[in-house]
């Protein structure tokens, strides 16, 4: 048994049911419909408050990190595909700490030697990891090749990945060099900062979700709803290159 069939509004399984797919569907569309805004975006206040300090500003690099993670859906959607079929605290802990020592990695190397990549072909292929894994959550990879890519690795790699993007970024910010490495620590801090927040809300949608027996009914439209908004990005990012 599943639960009561759904006849009445007073059912409070099969009202969790009903609301359990269009919360998460929301979840990862509604920031697309945003537009560029959200993506990787360096609002001119904070771009023209970073040019104009000097010297080591511990906090506001913080509050930039933390606001760059949270407001970077596609971060987000490779975070929500890589822990989508994970339960236990410990595994959500190996795959969320090697995303952030990929991040992490090229993020402070990239900034640090300058190493600027284009920003459309790098965000690009963060919209490619979110199609990876959200393929590899529907298991197209067994089905078509007939084995499983080494996820930890794959959650390695993207994360240098998703680490250039935020260090393009950070470049565009033209950051003063004194106090550079203090406040490229800084921003770190609050990247992890951010996307512990962006785990706690992940974590909080699907622990309801999963209590509801739609989850397994509906894991696939999910991740393909989440394939299509890698897609979108990819999109996004090339037709801008071809544009700019």
């Amino acid at each position: 048994m599943h639960g009561p069939v759904c006849q009445g509004q007073s059912s409070t399984p099969c009202a969790r049911r009903r609301l359990a797919l269009p919360m998460l569907v929301a979840f990862l569309t509604v920031p697309l419909l945003a537009g560029s805004a959200f993506a990787h975006a360096v609002a001119e206040g904070d771009k023209g408050y970073i040019q104009e300090i000097t010297g080591i500003n511990l906090l506001p690099f913080i509050y930039l990190g933390a606001k760059h993670m949270v407001t970077g859906y596609d971060h987000i959607l490779f975070l929500l595909g890589v822990i989508f079929f994970l339960y236990k605290m410990k595994h959500i802990g190996i795959y969320v700490s090697l995303f952030a020592i990929g991040h992490s990695t090229t993020m402070l190397l990239g900034v640090y030697f300058h190493v600027g990549i284009n920003s459309y072909i790098i965000d690009a292929i963060i919209g490619l990891s979110v199609v990876y894994k959200a393929l590899d959550n529907l298991g197209a990879y067994q089905r078509w090749f007939g084995f499983q890519p080494n996820t930890k690795l794959a959650t390695l790699i993207f994360g240098f990945f998703h680490g250039f993007g935020l260090s393009t970024k950070i470049i565009d910010y033209d950051i003063s060099p004194d106090g550079l490495l203090p406040n490229l620590l800084a921003f770190n801090v609050g990247v992890e900062i951010g996307q512990l927040l962006a785990l706690a809300a992940i974590l909080i949608v699907m622990g309801f979700w999963r209590r509801t027996p739609s989850f397994f009914r509906h894991a696939y439209t999910a991740n393909v709803v989440m394939m299509t908004a890698g897609f979108v990005l990819i999109g996004y990012q090339i037709t801008g290159w071809f544009v700019s």
